[in-house]
């Protein structure tokens, strides 16, 4: 996890810090509804390379948001999930979800 003092002092900087990018949120936005493997991430994902996803799967798991699970099976199986930190999340892109889908019905209206 990262230290106060890495994080910016505003609350939302801080926010955008952690999730901001596109494919932070839409990984959020997976393993909202279950555990995830690496490949069906990146299946589910499109346009996303391997290498941005282990990048962000490692990031958000550094930051407490995103657990990794290896079990011992052959072949390996990992699956990622939310932490209980990143379950704390579900309101915010519940919210991004209900602002989304408001703001197409409004451009279709007008």
């Amino acid at each position: 996890m990262k230290k106060k003092e890495e994080l910016p002092d505003c609350p939302v900087a801080t926010t955008v810090k952690l999730i901001g990018s596109k494919w932070s949120l839409l990984i959020l936005r997976n393993l909202l509804d279950r555990p995830w493997r690496f490949n069906e991430l990146l299946k589910s994902l499109e346009g996303i390379s391997q290498k941005v996803l282990t990048d962000s799967l490692r990031s958000m798991e550094a930051d407490g948001i995103v657990t990794r699970t290896v079990y011992a099976e052959v072949p390996p199986r990992v699956e990622y999930a939310l932490s209980p930190l990143g379950e704390t999340m579900r309101p915010i892109i519940a919210s991004m979800e209900k602002w989304g889908t408001e703001y197409k019905e409004y451009i279709e209206k007008s």
